[in-house]
């Protein structure tokens, strides 16, 4: 087993990327006492990659992961991206793959949610909202590990929560 000491961050790109970058430019700002190791940082699988590639890329990242952090936006629980149904190799008709690979008809957020309970890394849950609500958590994860609202609300306004999100990536 690999040594693990990196933190991987699970999202909606689309939607969430605003709070994945949030993370980041706390991480990076000297002044704030957030620190960690993006699992990121490793190897990158190419966007024209099949799903699969993609797939065992985000394995060998997590792999080397001992926090598993999941940002929850809006969409997270629709994402359907990197099921195998959408790769230009899978036969709907036989359920197979053209090329030979196993079919995965998760999208790459479930995939990432399901190692990560199965390799039993520490939980992080980041909802993009005020609030704790499960039920846009993807089911692997919604019973395990850290749940806490990644904003909060003041003056009909809502602001990042430095302080919450800190403790729970931090405990």
């Amino acid at each position: 087993m690999a040594y693990r000491t990196r933190t991987y961050i699970a999202a909606d790109w689309t939607s969430d990327k605003d709070a994945v970058d949030q993370l980041h430019k706390w991480n990076d700002d000297n002044n704030l006492s957030l620190s960690f190791t993006d699992a990121h940082d490793l190897s990158q699988a190419r966007d024209e990659s099949l799903n699969c590639n993609i797939k065992r890329s985000l394995g060998t990242r997590l792999d080397a992961s001992k926090t598993f952090v999941l940002i929850v936006g809006k969409d997270t629980n629709s994402l359907r991206s990197g099921s195998c149904q959408y790769c230009n190799s899978y036969n709907s008709w036989t359920g197979s793959c053209a090329r030979g690979n196993s079919v995965d008809l998760r999208s790459y957020v479930e995939y990432e949610c399901s190692k990560a309970v199965r390799d039993e890394l520490r939980i992080i849950v980041l909802y993009k909202f005020a609030a704790v609500n499960t039920s846009k958590c993807p089911d692997a994860v919604k019973d395990v590990g850290t749940h806490v609202a990644m904003l909060y609300l003041k003056d009909s306004k809502y602001y990042w929560d430095y302080q919450t999100v800190k403790n729970a990536i931090t405990k």
